[in-house]
């Protein structure tokens, strides 16, 4: 299995002179991070994950991760969101708005900036008809 970079938030914690220590995020707690903020924009129908995570879901689970792929490099964090938009919804303004929550809830959460934010659209979803 693959190991993923743990992040540091800024260095070391202190306060005046003490230090406190070092405070790391787990990847999936990005990932959640994103996850959420992205399902927050209006015109996403949801993230689209792989098998595993749809049967975790059918008993239940809920994964807010799915869909979210993040990456560390050199120049920093690259992040790759799987979505469906809504039918009816302008595709680059939503792809905009996701864009710009994920980096507005990264930065103020963690306060780690973002390299790219890649969006990939991998479907639209229909309205039901109600019977």
């Amino acid at each position: 299995m693959a190991e993923k970079a743990v992040p540091s938030i800024a260095g070391k914690a202190s306060t005046g002179n003490i230090e406190l220590g070092r405070v790391q995020l787990a990847p999936e707690v990005l990932e959640v991070i994103i996850g959420i903020a992205t399902t927050e924009v209006e015109g996403v129908a949801n993230t689209t994950g792989n098998f595993a995570t749809g049967v975790a879901e059918k008993f239940g689970k809920v994964n807010h991760g799915k869909g979210v792929k993040t990456e560390w490099t050199g120049d920093g964090l690259i992040v790759d969101v799987y979505c469906v938009v809504q039918y009816g919804y302008s595709i680059p303004t939503v792809a905009t708005e996701i864009q710009k929550q994920i980096r507005h809830a990264l930065f103020h959460m963690t306060s780690i900036e973002t390299k790219e934010v890649n969006i990939h659209i991998t479907g639209i979803e229909f309205e039901k008809e109600s019977e």
